[in-house]
């Protein structure tokens, strides 16, 4: 094993680059399943800022606690302050997801989202960004114009702490498969 890499896990002979690219290769327009590669890890630069009234809105309509929708309560309680939902920064961390990583051409969705873990709280003001590690990607056995491909995905905040992360699956179509009608396959992904 070189210097500049490191195992995937136990027992895993693969090794992982510790160099962090900023982009793919390919524009979303033409990113395919091949393009997602085991080990692979992307730190994006975009951010998107957690405004108060966002914060509030989308609480009252779906999280409605205090400490995510009222100030003043929220100042008292156990998070001195107003923070966001969980299912909030969830949704930031798709948007981010969509935006920059994601293929724009071969996207079939996703099955599951897994460990969704909340670390640390997100407040008003704070600016979120994605960084993303592709741990396995294979072809499906059911429907070979696509394949599986899990993703760590992970938010940190202008402090470079980390707040969130999640296991997201993805279903993305290969490019053998991209003049093939996906409709036309039927079973199991």
């Amino acid at each position: 094993m070189s210097e500049d890499s490191q195992p995937a896990g136990p027992g895993d002979a693969t090794e992982i680059p510790t160099v962090i690219p900023t982009a793919f290769a390919r524009p979303a327009d033409d990113r395919y399943f091949e393009d997602y590669r085991p080990g692979d890890v992307y730190d994006f630069s975009q951010r998107i800022t957690v405004e108060q009234d966002a914060l509030i809105a989308f609480a009252r309509q779906f999280d409605p606690q205090s400490f995510h929708i009222d100030p003043v309560q929220a100042a008292t309680g156990p998070y001195d302050g107003l923070i966001a939902s969980g299912w909030h920064t969830a949704a930031i961390m798709m948007r981010l997801y969509v935006d920059q990583y994601g293929s724009a051409v071969a996207s079939f969705g996703g099955p599951a989202a897994d460990e969704l873990r909340w670390l640390h709280p997100v407040r008003p003001g704070d600016q979120l960004r994605l960084r993303t590690t592709v741990l396995n990607a294979r072809r499906s056995e059911s429907k070979p114009d696509r394949g599986i491909v899990r993703i760590l995905c992970e938010l940190e905040n202008q402090r470079d702490v980390l707040v969130f992360t999640a296991t997201i699956v993805s279903l993305i179509g290969t490019r053998a498969g991209r003049d093939e009608d996906p409709l036309s396959a039927t079973g199991r992904i």
